[in-house]
């Protein structure tokens, strides 16, 4: 009888958890261990709503134990300190983990490097950043309030400038139902002279032009170079800020420094399309952990981590089988940007580029998909 392959997924986030679901519908036998420091689902999309309180930590929690449960899955309660034997073998802070085959979508970590970030929040770190601006707004009276992003200058794919859009609008709503807009200037910054260029250009148009229309000041097309208590500074000027909200780039996990596994120019771990680590053998990775091959504005979101996983899945399981490894992904941008009551849907392929004004439709569009996603995890 042949013996089950081991298989090992690194992380608990939407790539993690999609490659667990991806395997198990093709491989009922597989044994199938996840390592992560904690049975948890954060779900951060819903994060931008915990300012105005249309979300709390309990709600956009997920405990995954009867996920695991369903799976068949093993999980290993550890972070990751590296790998041994080409792959085949995880280090962790629990002991050794052996494997035939390994996927890697531990996500990506923020470049913490410009002066002063300490005084600015980074809101997808989690549900605490989150909350912290939460109580931050709450004991504000008056002031301003800037909010910006930055890639990383050896990645340009590792950027997440959806969520502080949505941040940025967000706020703009909240402090206009609570009646006390007029007492704040938002102000949103970036180092591009066209910020969210990856959503398309006629998303961009459309971005800055809904700032005007919510009196919302930019600063933009100069590069950071610090923040201080009551202060960003540019090579552009400086101006003042009481709340500074900021989204530094994105680059590979400190754990990819004690592995041999081939790194892009950013940091990030390099993979073909096929979503495998180039240079390794059944080692595959899926979401931000990963730079993968094709057009520059391609996403770093839930969306595409979803569907790598499913490439990754396909891919591994033929690995193991001796047959062609041939699967890829679509690249496929979807986003709703959200502002608490309505939002503007923008969608891109390589042939197709949409965006749809702002309407209520999508804010609870955007409402439903989160219901319909995390049942699956329940």
């Amino acid at each position: 009888m042949t013996t089950p392959a081991q298989i090992t997924v690194i992380g608990a986030g939407f790539g993690a958890l999609s490659t667990v679901r991806a395997l198990r519908a093709r491989e009922r036998e597989a044994q199938i261990t996840l390592i992560a420091p904690r049975a948890e689902l954060h779900y951060l999309p819903g994060i931008i709503w915990i300012p105005s309180g249309l979300r709390t930590r309990e709600q956009l929690t997920v405990p995954l134990a009867p996920f695991f449960a369903r799976m068949r899955v093993t999980h290993v309660v550890a972070d990751v300190t590296g790998l041994g034997a080409n792959g085949r073998v995880v280090h962790t802070t629990a002991g050794d983990v052996a494997n035939d085959s390994l996927v890697i979508a531990s996500g990506g970590r923020f470049l913490k490097k410009l002066p002063g970030i300490e005084h600015a929040i980074t809101p997808c770190e989690g549900i605490a950043a989150a909350e912290q601006i939460r109580d931050r707004l709450r004991a504000l009276e008056g002031g301003t309030i800037a909010v910006g992003f930055a890639g990383n200058p050896n990645e340009p794919s590792a950027v997440r400038g959806g969520p502080m859009f949505e941040f940025l609008f967000g706020i703009d709503r909240q402090l206009r139902r609570e009646g006390r807009r007029e007492r704040f200037e938002l102000v949103f910054f970036n180092p591009s002279k066209e910020p969210g260029n990856r959503l398309g250009p006629k998303a961009v148009q459309h971005l800055l032009a809904e700032m005007a229309h919510c009196g919302i000041r930019t600063h933009l097309g100069h590069k950071l170079q610090r923040f201080e208590v009551g202060k960003v500074v540019t090579e552009g000027g400086e101006f003042p800020a009481d709340l500074i909200l900021f989204m530094p780039g994105m680059t590979g996990n400190a754990w990819f420094d004690q592995t041999a596994l081939t790194r892009s120019p950013g940091g990030l771990l390099q993979a073909d399309a096929q979503c495998r680590v180039v240079g390794s053998e059944q080692v595959y990775v899926v979401g931000d952990s990963g730079s993968f091959p094709g057009p520059d504005w391609m996403p770093k979101q839930a969306h595409m981590a979803d569907l790598q996983a499913e490439a990754a899945a396909q891919n591994l399981l033929n690995g193991l089988q001796g047959l062609p490894q041939a699967a890829t992904f679509p690249v496929e941008l979807v986003c709703i940007i959200d502002a608490i009551d309505h939002g503007t849907l923008v969608y891109r392929t390589p042939r197709r580029q949409l965006l749809l004004p702002s309407s209520r439709l999508f804010h609870w569009a955007k409402r439903w998909f989160e219901q319909q996603y995390l049942r699956r995890y329940r």
